[in-house]
């Protein structure tokens, strides 16, 4: 793969890095490398097998500094919902409209909200939503008849989050903007919940390894000892 010029100079200042280091020196080393406008990302790879139903991790988490961005929210409802999904801000709300317009291969929203009484409908293009994270679920908050709650809480910086196939979570933790005690903070926090998560069937090793990186830069190994 072929490197822009921006990453190739940011990695030669990186260069020094060996091995995994302190979270807080992680950050400090990617400031000096990261744009205001890139976003800050954190991946985790845990010791699951996520074929399992019991080892699945997944769940959702508001920052203490939010994420430096407003997603954009689509809401499946129908009724009195449609008027209250719009009332709290919701990018587009609609039903058979938005799903052909999947089908199409429009998905522009960062978040699908759905109440209950329609995710039969919505699980007509579950094989189109499920691998991107954008299938609407109970256990991320995102299938739900409190429509005007989640639309305000997801838009306010609350986020999902779930473990891939390949035993890695990757969530957005802040932008290049945000101070570097900002950045720690809110990365110590997904890191607790991520914890706090560990299914009891896991045995030796949880958090195997974690890299923080923003949009154009390349990744730092953090050491997990120091989170």
């Amino acid at each position: 793969m072929r490197r822009s010029k921006s990453y190739l100079e940011k990695k030669q200042k990186l260069q020094p890095l060996v091995g995994s280091v302190p979270l807080n020196e992680a950050i400090r080393k990617l400031k000096l490398v990261a744009r205001d406008w890139e976003s800050v990302d954190i991946a985790i790879r845990l010791g699951v097998d996520p074929r399992k139903a019991d080892q699945n991790v997944r769940g959702n988490i508001s920052f203490p500094h939010g994420t430096g961005r407003t997603p954009r929210v689509a809401v499946f409802a129908k009724g009195e919902k449609v008027v209250e999904a719009r009332d709290a801000g919701a990018d587009k709300v609609g039903l058979e409209d938005i799903i052909e317009q999947i089908k199409e291969g429009v998905i522009d929203f960062d978040i699908a909200i759905a109440t209950p009484d329609v995710m039969k409908e919505v699980s007509k293009v579950a094989k189109i939503l499920g691998p991107r994270g954008l299938m609407p679920n109970p256990k991320s908050g995102t299938t739900t008849f409190e429509v005007a709650a989640a639309v305000k809480e997801f838009r306010a910086g609350k986020v999902n989050f779930r473990v891939e196939k390949a035993g890695i979570v990757h969530v957005t933790a802040g932008k290049g903007s945000f101070a570097e005690s900002q950045l720690v903070e809110n990365i110590e926090f997904l890191l607790a919940e991520i914890n706090r998560l560990r299914p009891p069937s896991v045995k030796g090793q949880y958090v195997k390894s974690v890299a923080v990186s923003a949009t154009q830069s390349p990744a730092i190994r953090i050491d997990p000892l120091t989170v």
